[in-house]
């Protein structure tokens, strides 16, 4: 009888990636925080459930450097910055043997320069044992910084409500200082139900769209008003009418023909004006 693949248990497999992409990084003199899922403190964590991939935020001058080593190591990238998320902040990579890994230069709603966020965040970083490789994680008041910023993104309001409205043990004076260290007033009030106090913030209309619904015209109006800089506006306004070709190839299981993108191209103008007419009667 033919020996079976043996079926690796989801934790086990997840934890032995973080181990996997920390001895990687070790390699490469990158410095590198774990963040969600097992790497979550357990006094934060209300369930055993270790997530479907793993996530590390990299000080975002090492990123590149981490990058060219994670390709030496047999990864490949599956969606890249550019295509990712409004924010332009994580590229995921694909391994065949370990799964998915996010690697994020900078988190979403966390507005303070990536450089000088990183920073904060390291310096009051904590160490973690990952299947016997030592890595770090953000202290404790970060994590719930960082969960709840996350749960704005997903509409998870049972987190806030565990981790915020009905916490017997957060500080929240230690935790709003934070906050405000790293300037993410703006996506922890759309988390915790509070956005319309910041209606002039730039970033105001991108979290609107993010936690209430939009269409993509609107999104994309809001990611180039969120853009901190002015170049960041001209890339994003020379992008928005790009095919996202990473998704078309996912969508299609195969890399896309240029008679796909163009398909895809014509598309675009129908869709948008489908939406437009669904948020107008949405509206009545």
């Amino acid at each position: 009888m033919a020996n079976e693949p043996v079926q690796i248990p989801q934790a086990a497999r997840l934890k032995l990636c973080r181990a996997a992409v920390q001895v990687i990084a070790d390699q490469a003199s990158v410095d590198m925080l774990h963040i969600k899922g097992d790497a979550v403190d357990g006094s934060l964590r209300d369930t055993v459930d270790p997530g479907s991939d793993v996530d590390v935020l990299v000080r975002p001058s090492h990123v590149a450097r981490l990058h060219a080593h994670l390709l030496q190591h047999g990864w490949r990238v599956y969606s890249s910055f550019f295509f990712g998320s409004p924010f332009g902040h994580a590229q995921t990579y694909l391994h065949e043997q370990w799964g998915y890994l996010d690697l994020h230069r900078l988190f979403p709603g966390i507005e303070r320069d990536p450089v000088e966020a990183f920073d904060v965040l390291w310096s009051e970083r904590r160490p973690i044992d990952i299947a016997t490789v030592a890595g770090a994680v953000p202290s404790v008041a970060a994590q719930r910084v960082i969960l709840l910023l996350n749960s704005a993104r997903n509409s998870r309001q049972a987190v806030v409500e565990r981790l915020w409205t009905s916490s017997p043990a957060v500080d929240r004076a230690a935790t709003m200082a934070l906050v405000h260290r790293l300037q993410a007033d703006v996506g922890f009030a759309a988390a915790t139900g509070d956005l319309d106090r910041h209606r002039s913030a730039r970033s105001y209309p991108l979290w609107r769209v993010i936690t209430r619904g939009g269409t993509r015209a609107e999104e994309w109006r809001a990611r180039i008003r969120a853009a901190p800089t002015t170049r960041d506006r001209m890339l994003l306004i020379l992008r928005a009418p790009a095919v996202n070709i990473e998704h078309l190839e996912h969508q299609l299981g195969r890399p896309p023909r240029p008679t796909d993108v163009a398909r895809a191209f014509v598309a675009r103008p129908a869709l948008a004006v489908r939406e437009w007419l669904g948020r107008k009667r949405a509206r009545r």
